[in-house]
């Protein structure tokens, strides 16, 4: 599974990604690193945390984001809603329950979740420590 993980994220970070806002300066044809302790944190209301990595087009014209979420310990699942992009959630730490198609499935770390475009969706800790989790949103509505 580990190897996995690897081959996903070298093949969303290598495959030619064109442009990141959060590197606009930079020419759109080099790779970039983007640090951990550099990223800006966003506190939902809820509790949850949220780290934006990227948003940009890659080479062969999909729009692609990425960003690192964290729930605490009893944070409440967020309301069901539907996508209109396609998402990668690989779980780093913790477990998860993904709620989907009328039905809950738990996950814990190096397990990764494939939401279809137009899934109507939820992920919530159903852990005993905070849950962690990388997002990578593929087309449709994914922000340039």
């Amino acid at each position: 599974m580990k190897h996995f993980l690897s081959l996903a994220a070298a093949l969303i970070f290598h495959c030619g990604l064109a442009c990141a806002q959060s590197a606009p300066d930079m020419p759109p044809s080099l790779s970039q690193v983007f640090r951990y302790e550099q990223m800006s944190v966003v506190t939902n209301p809820n509790g949850t945390e949220r780290r934006t990595v990227f948003n940009g087009v890659m080479a062969t014209g999909e729009t692609v984001g990425g960003r690192e979420s964290t729930q605490p310990v009893g944070t409440p699942a967020p309301p069901l809603h539907s996508i209109q992009h396609s998402e990668i959630i690989i779980v780093r730490q913790g477990v998860i329950e993904f709620q989907h198609d009328g039905k809950a499935d738990r996950l814990g770390p190096g397990s990764v979740i494939y939401v279809a475009f137009g899934t109507l969706h939820a992920v919530k800790n159903a852990g005993d420590v905070p849950a962690k989790y990388d997002v990578i949103q593929i087309g449709g509505d994914t922000k340039k």
